[in-house]
Parts: structure tokens; sequence; C-alpha cells
């Protein structure tokens, strides 16, 4: 069924920039109160002032346990609920995995998955106990694809796509719904904000590239976050909503070709694959 949106309270990580900014005006178009949420909430000031009463502020570090559970309280003090809770929180190291270090890795992991799965479980029971609710997972197209050079950030979508796969199938029942958005090059200050380790010789050819990629198309991206905004909302309002919602032609386009591939290597393989049956 669809949920009701009548008066939904939010709670978004990750809102000084970027989608978490966008998701919370449009939320509060819509009508509907939001808690939004950022490392340094003085970044939140001019946000706060666009929704008088129906927008509340808090500081969130989502690595940080009692941050997590202090912003989640502070919504419920001031809300009195949580219907829909986005995980947008999230930063990327471009490099190689051997230029990559383990501190990056690790770094990355506690944000962009960690700091997902510990928001998700402070409203989960919350939700529960409500018998409604909405996790969305701020994902990325490089959840379901990878390019050479993003090996620890595709770690992280990849981890967080398995944990919020399983996550939709436990939560259904209990009449919460799960949503993975995966978009594709959006122009908000993530790419302007991306950090890069220090290159090795060697690799100029593969993560070498997507660096000059990455900084080359920045300001220029082929999509707009306030349509994407709006795209989430709508979903939210469906009756029969996806698992996964792709933002972006790019998206769409590099899933499609991707899958294709997917397909066609089962194909080729399939009878070597089915040789291991027991006689």
């Amino acid at each position: 069924m669809a949920m009701n949106t009548q008066d939904r309270v939010w709670l978004i990580t990750g809102c000084s920039v970027g989608f978490g900014r966008e998701i919370a005006l449009a939320a509060l178009a819509a009508g509907d109160r939001v808690m939004a949420t950022a490392r340094r909430p003085e970044t939140l000031a001019d946000l706060a002032e666009t929704g008088g009463d129906r927008i509340s502020t808090a500081a969130l570090d989502v690595t940080d346990p009692a941050s997590v559970q202090a912003a989640v309280d502070a919504a419920l003090a001031v809300f009195g609920r949580i219907d829909v809770l986005v995980n947008n929180a999230g930063y990327s190291v471009i490099g190689a995995v051997e230029e990559t270090s383990m501190e990056q890795l690790r770094a990355m992991m506690e944000v962009n998955f960690f700091g997902a799965a510990a928001l998700t479980k402070a409203v989960v029971p919350l939700m529960r106990e409500q018998g409604s609710g909405t996790i969305v997972q701020m994902s990325s197209l490089g959840g379901r694809i990878t390019f050479p050079g993003m090996g620890g950030y595709h770690a992280t979508k990849h981890a967080l796509e398995g944990l919020s796969s399983s996550l939709s199938t436990e939560l259904a029942p209990l009449g919460i719904r799960v949503l993975l958005v995966e978009p594709g090059m959006f122009r908000t200050r993530m790419s302007s904000s991306l950090q890069f380790t220090p290159e090795i010789p060697g690799y100029e050819a593969t993560s070498g590239g997507l660096r000059q990629l990455v900084t080359g198309i920045v300001g220029a991206e082929a999509n707009d976050p306030v349509k994407g905004a709006a795209a989430i909302l709508e979903v939210l309002d469906a009756e029969n909503p996806p698992l996964r919602l792709l933002l972006g032609g790019d998206a769409v386009d590099a899933l499609r070709e991707h899958d294709e591939s997917l397909l066609a290597d089962v194909t080729t393989w399939e009878a070597l694959s089915r040789s291991t049956a027991v006689s």
C-alpha cells in the first residue's frame, strides 16, 4: 500500500550540500517535517530558515554511536516520530586499490556503510513499532557497476546494496519499505570535494583516466539534483515502488550495458558452469 504522505517526519543525514539538502527542501515543499543533520550544523542555518517550525537541525557524525542516538532522540523530541530515514552522508576517495591506504578504505567504509547501518538499526525499532516507515539508502550507480580508481568507494556501496536488499525482505512484512537510490553523475558538490590518493606509476591509463574525467566534469554533470530529489519523493508516494531507483539517463544506459554483458558471459560459459553437477 502507498504510505501515508500526510505530514511525514524525515531524518536526513548529510544535509549541508547536494542531495541531502535538496531532499530536505523537497520534503518541506511537500508539507512534511524534517530533522536535517550534518557534522557541522552551522552549515544548515539557511536551510533551517526555509521551513519554519517544520524543520529542525542537529549535529550528526554517523561514525559516532552516541551522535547517532542523539540525532534520533532529537527527532523524536521535536516531532514525535520518524517516518522516513535518508542515509545520505558519504564521500569518495579516488585512486587505484594499490594507491588507496587501508586507513582510507576503513574510513570510507565507516561513513558510507557502517554509518548508514547504524542509523538504520537505530530507526528500525521505531518504525517496527509504528508499523510503517521508509528507509532511503543513497547508494550509487557505483553500487551496481565498477570503474577503475573507485574500488574502495564501490566496496562501500556494494556492501550497502547487499545489506539493504536483505533488509527489504525482512522489513516488508512489517510495513516498512527500503529504497536504494542509485544516481549517476549529478551537479552536487560531491565531485568538487573528492579526495585523491598519491599516484603510483603504471595506473595512468586506468585510475589515472578516471582522475582526469572527474576533475574535468565538475559543474558539467548531466543531471540536476533538484529533479533527482523530486523523483525520490515521487517514488515514495507510489503504490508499488521499486527496491532500486536509478537516477539519470547515464545511470540507466550504463547499467543496461553492464547487465547485458553479464548475461552474455552467463550464456557463453553456461555449459562449463553446469558441468560441476554430481554425476
